[in-house]
């Protein structure tokens, strides 16, 4: 039987893997908030909803 202690530090790792882990959450491409909106609604082809896009850009501010 496996106890709880056992799947815990299964699921942990140890030594320096934890520390150099942390720089991952990056992403390679990033784009600002201030003019996400037009780039969200660029690339889903949805520019001509316009009364969605002032009110996402509401949002974003």
């Amino acid at each position: 039987m496996v106890t709880v202690e056992e799947v815990r530090k299964a699921q942990r790792a140890e030594g320096p893997a934890t520390v150099l882990a942390i720089g991952t959450a990056t992403p390679p491409n990033c784009v600002d908030q201030a003019t996400y909106p037009d780039y969200y609604f660029r690339i889903t082809n949805s520019e001509h909803k316009a009364e969605l896009k002032k009110k996402f850009q509401r949002m974003c501010t």
